[in-house]
C-alpha cells in the first residue's frame, strides 16, 4: 500500500485530496472522499461564513475523519472564513486563487495545516517561508483556475525549490497519473475532474454528462484577458465568451457580467446554453460514475501496479 508522510502528517490512509471545487465540493462529497481514506475538502468558494459554518457541521455529522475547507483568496468573504477555520477548528485549509500569508500565522497558531495550491515556484518558495506545511503545485491541465505551467514541469521544479512536502495537481485521473506524480518528486496528489463524478457527488447530472462525455480535446482556456485564464468543457457559452473575449469592441465590463453566475448555472441547474462546465483535461479519462471509495482504492491499486512495473525497461 502506497503511504507518504502526507499521510502521517494529516492522519489519511491514502495521499489523495479532493479538489475544492466551487458550487461542487460541499460536505457530502467532503464526507464521502475522507471515510474513503483521502482527505475530502469542502469549497469556501464566495460564501459566507455563515454557509461555510453549516457546511463544516454538516461534514462533521458524516464523518470522523480529517477533512479540509479550501479558501478561495479572491472571495469577499476571505477575511471572515479565514477565521470562522480558526473558530471551528478546521485541521486542514487549502488555498487557491491568491498569495494566503496574511492569514498562515494565525492558521498556524490554531494548529491549522495550511497547504497552499501554487502555479509556480516563486509563490512556493514564499509560502514556504511563511509556514505553509506543503503546497500543491497545480499545472494547467486543471480544471478551473489555470497557471501556465504544465504538471510535467511544475512539480519537480517545485520539489527542488521547496524543502517543505509537495502534492501534484493537474491532469490526474488515474492510477498512471498519480505514479507519474511521485516519478517528479511528489508525496501526493490532488484530484478534482474524477471526483466530479463521485455517487456522493452532487452537482447537476447534466454536468456529470458533460464531463462523461468529453473528449481529449473537448477543454478550452476562456479569461486569460481578464487575468484569471480558467479552463472548461467546450459548450456555446465558452465558444461565444471566447468570440468576445477577442472582440475589441466588447469591453471588459462585459466580459465580467457575462461570466458572474455562469459556474452555478452549470453545476446547481445544469444550463447548457448559459453555464460554465469547469473541468480539466483528464475529463476524457473519466468513464463511469461511482462511489468515493471506489474512485480512491481503484487509482491507488492501478498506481501500485505501474510503479511495481515501472523498471520492465531496464536492463
Amino acid at each position: 500500500m502506497i503511504t507518504t508522510p502526507i499521510c502521517d502528517m494529516l492522519g489519511i490512509e491514502y495521499p489523495i485530496f479532493q479538489g475544492g471545487m466551487a458550487w461542487i465540493a460541499d460536505s457530502q462529497l467532503a464526507a464521502a472522499v475522507s471515510n474513503a481514506g483521502g482527505l475530502g475538502i469542502i469549497a469556501a468558494m464566495n460564501a459566507n461564513a455563515d454557509w461555510l459554518r453549516e457546511q463544516i457541521h454538516q461534514a462533521r455529522s458524516l464523518t470522523d475523519k480529517p477533512f479540509g475547507v479550501n479558501i478561495m483568496l479572491m472571495s469577499p468573504f476571505a477575511d471572515e472564513v479565514a477565521q470562522l477555520v480558526i473558530d471551528e477548528k478546521v485541521p486542514v485549509v487549502v488555498t487557491g486563487a491568491g498569495n494566503p500569508s496574511k492569514y498562515i500565522k494565525a492558521w498556524k497558531a490554531a494548529g491549522i495545516k495550511v497547504i497552499p495550491v501554487v502555479a509556480s515556484v516563486a509563490l512556493a518558495r514564499m509560502v514556504e517561508k511563511r509556514g505553509a506545511d506543503a503546497v500543491i503545485a497545480e499545472g494547467g491541465e486543471s480544471g478551473g483556475h489555470v497557471g501556465d505551467l504544465t504538471t510535467m514541469t511544475l512539480v519537480p521544479q517545485v520539489v527542488d525549490a521547496v524543502k517543505i512536502p509537495v502534492l501534484a495537481a493537474g491532469g490526474i485521473a488515474d492510477g498512471r497519473g498519480i505514479a507519474a506524480a511521485f516519478m517528479l518528486g511528489a508525496q501526493g496528489v490532488q484530484v478534482g475532474t474524477r471526483f466530479l463524478v463521485a455517487t456522493e457527488c452532487n452537482v447537476h447530472p447534466t454536468y456529470k454528462a458533460w464531463v462523461l462525455k468529453a473528449k481529449d480535446i473537448d477543454t478550452m482556456v476562456t479569461g486569460r484577458r481578464l487575468g484569471h485564464p480558467v479552463r472548461a468543457i467546450r459548450n456555446p457559452f465558452t465558444r461565444e465568451y471566447l468570440k468576445k473575449e477577442y472582440n475589441s469592441n466588447v469591453s471588459d465590463e462585459e466580459l465580467e457580467r457575462m461570466g458572474t453566475g455562469s459556474l452555478r448555472k452549470a453545476a446547481v441547474e445544469g444550463n447548457e446554453e448559459e453555464g460554465t462546465f469547469l473541468a480539466g483535461q483528464a475529463a476524457a479519462m473519466v468513464t463511469k460514475e461511482q462511489p468515493a471509495k471506489e474512485i480512491v482504492t481503484e487509482m491507488f491499486a492501478q498506481a501500485e501496479e505501474v510503479l511495481k512495473g515501472a523498471t520492465k525497461w531496464l536492463k
